[in-house]
């Protein structure tokens, strides 16, 4: 059975999302986290810096192969608490047919800190 159609968003909408390229400096196991989870720190640049991210994606990806990568996240969500670990960013990623998670990371080099638009 199809989803239902999302609902309209604005381009106000979107704009309110401040998503950002960054380079992941460091990923550990998260053993604590009720789902398999990796505890990513992403170095985002400038003014906004290295950030946390709790990331489901230990289907694809080892801690070592993360390193170095460049990944797409919203900045500008709350943080949140899981297992007693701060989430500053959303790493962002899309399901495979399995639905396990992929990053969404640019096809060229950009720079960190960069804004998606």
């Amino acid at each position: 059975m199809d989803a239902p159609a999302p609902a309209q968003a604005t381009i106000e909408d979107f704009q309110r999302l401040d998503i950002r390229v960054g380079t992941i400096v460091d990923a550990q196991p998260f053993p604590a986290a009720r789902k398999p989870a990796f505890q990513l720190r992403v170095d985002f640049g400038g003014a906004i810096g290295v950030r946390r991210s709790s990331a489901q994606v230990t289907a694809h990806y080892t801690p070592e192969s993360l390193i170095g990568r460049q990944v797409l996240a919203v900045v500008n969500f709350p943080p949140r608490r899981i297992a007693g670990f701060e989430s500053e960013v959303l790493v962002l990623g899309v399901p495979d047919p399995a639905g396990e998670v992929v990053l969404i990371r640019p096809d060229q080099p950009v720079p960190d800190g960069g804004r998606l638009f």
